[in-house]
């Protein structure tokens, strides 16, 4: 999937296409955990799966700030999405012991205020990561 096809916007794809996406995503993050192992600052990783995603193809933007709106007014507050591929997946990062509800909460919040249907919650601090994978949908990947 190239950086073109994210510019087509969300309303060409499909739960299939948002799948291999993730995928692909998926991928990228485990030759990078497989590389430095767990235990490291998640900004590590990201600046590390930032390089690995870019040379598979991937757009990648990190440290994508999101403002924060209530009642239909944006606020002096922004929440920091930690990355964006393809303009489509948030993905949010965490290097701890145990994954709570609470980072969980996190990312289906910053799915509701970025109107992004999918999102992938990574904990690193796993010995094998897709113990630390986390799947979160904001409504119907088949739908606009």
């Amino acid at each position: 999937m190239s950086s073109t096809q994210s510019s087509q916007g969300k309303q060409s794809f499909t739960e299939k296409d948002y799948n291999n996406l993730t995928y692909k995503i998926i991928e990228c993050c485990v030759e990078v955990h497989k590389e430095l192992g767990p235990g490291l600052m998640e900004s590590v990783y990201e600046i590390c799966l930032e390089r690995v995603m870019t040379k598979a193809g991937l757009y990648v933007q990190r440290q994508v700030l999101l403002p924060v709106t209530f009642k239909g007014e944006k606020l002096n507050k922004e929440f920091i999405i930690d990355m964006l591929v393809n303009e489509l997946v948030i993905l949010e990062f965490k290097s701890v012991e145990t994954l709570l509800p609470v980072h969980e909460s996190q990312l289906v919040t910053y799915l509701k205020l970025a109107d992004k249907k999918i999102g992938l919650l990574i904990n690193f601090n796993v010995t094998l990561l897709k113990d630390g994978i986390r799947r979160k949908i904001n409504g119907d990947l088949n739908s606009v």
